[in-house]
């Protein structure tokens, strides 16, 4: 059953989630801070900047009965849900009405042939599949209506930043506001050969693509230049619905949690929630608080295997990340040995309930 909006008394509608850091009115967007509706052909509205906590109240364990703001995610299990359009819709459309607040996608675009390198200890070759993470989403944007679509992560310096930019711009404007960008540097050197970027100053480029990416989705007419990139009296349209999109960083080497806490909207880390993790994220904190920023307003996205024992597990460790004050946990359903979108779908249920209470 559709939600009915009381401003316009029932009028046909369709929600949206509300957009953080969004000041860029949308034709027909109308609602509270928690519902946002939209009517083809009304008026403009603004959409108002929603908190990072979420609206699931997710039960983060059993054992101490408490609700958190955490935002649940659903990992789109890229490598094994195979090319089917029907599949892929209908894991997302599954994911959304559980109650899943994102999915979250992960990116490559070419995978290297191990037969024809010395070695290979990489965890993805040419024989696994990836979706491309725009194009997927724009197919999603038409099959859903309020899931979050998010990166994690776009190896954004193997791609031209004004690209992802006009990208990341027309799938927050199809979606209504609904995406998060989380980049990263990536480890695959073939993937840059073939895209014509240098895989050497990845690192160093980082900081720069998130300015100018920034800048081109809030600025009308955008004049920049790096030390690797120049724009000359030129702008994107449609610029997104969020001013700007949400930018999330992975990784965590030193000077990359350096460089979130400088720059970062929020960090999907790769570690454990127990003390170690507590004080790589105190440390990020730290470097936060040098930039002159706010710690808090930095959000933090844990992640847990399917395949980390059951429902008990999964529990603990949720209330785990959200100890440790992350704002977001997805589930990863990859690598235990589930055939097909039904046994993913079945498998993101299992952990719903089990996290949610």
């Amino acid at each position: 059953m559709q939600p009915v909006c009381l401003t316009c008394r029932g009028l046909p509608s369709r929600p949206i989630p509300p957009a953080s850091n969004t000041r860029q009115a949308v034709d027909g967007a109308h609602g509270s801070p928690d519902t946002i509706f939209v009517h083809t052909g009304a008026a403009p509205a603004i959409i108002f900047p929603r908190k990072i906590g979420g609206k699931t109240g997710l039960n983060s364990g059993k054992s101490s009965g408490k609700e958190t703001d955490m935002q649940l995610g659903a990992i789109f299990p890229q490598t094994e849900i195979g090319a089917d359009p029907a599949a892929v819709k209908d894991f997302a459309q599954a994911a959304e009405a559980m109650g899943y607040d994102h999915l979250l996608v992960f990116d490559h675009v070419l995978g290297a042939d191990p037969s024809k390198r010395e070695s290979w200890d990489r965890p993805y070759s040419h024989n696994d599949m990836f979706h491309e993470p725009f194009v997927l989403f724009g197919f999603l944007a038409g099959v859903t209506e309020t899931i979050q679509m998010t990166t994690g992560v776009l190896i954004l310096g193997q791609r031209q930043t004004a690209l992802v930019a006009k990208q990341a711009a027309e799938v927050d404007v199809l979606t209504g506001g609904r995406l998060r960008l989380g980049i990263g540097i990536g480890w695959n050197d073939v993937e840059y050969e073939a895209l014509g970027e240098d895989f050497n100053n990845r690192g160093s480029r980082s900081a720069e693509q998130i300015r100018l990416l920034r800048a081109l989705w809030t600025e009308e007419v955008v004049t920049f230049e790096g030390r690797h990139h120049k724009v000359s009296h030129a702008g994107i349209n449609p610029r997104p619905v969020q001013q700007p999109i949400p930018i999330w960083l992975g990784g965590g080497a030193d000077r990359v949690v350096r460089r979130i806490g400088r720059l970062g909207d929020g960090w999907f880390p790769q570690f454990q929630p127990d003390s170690e993790g507590q004080q790589r994220i105190a440390r990020m904190r730290e470097y936060a608080k040098a930039a002159g920023r706010d710690p808090s307003a930095i959000g933090i996205e844990g992640r847990v295997s399917f395949t980390e024992g059951g429902p008990d597990e999964w529990a603990k460790k949720a209330a785990a990340w959200d100890e440790l004050g992350a704002t977001h946990l997805s589930v990863n359903t990859m690598k235990a040995g589930l055939k097909g979108p039904d046994q993913h779908i079945e498998a993101i249920r299992k952990f719903k309930e089990a996290v949610s209470g």
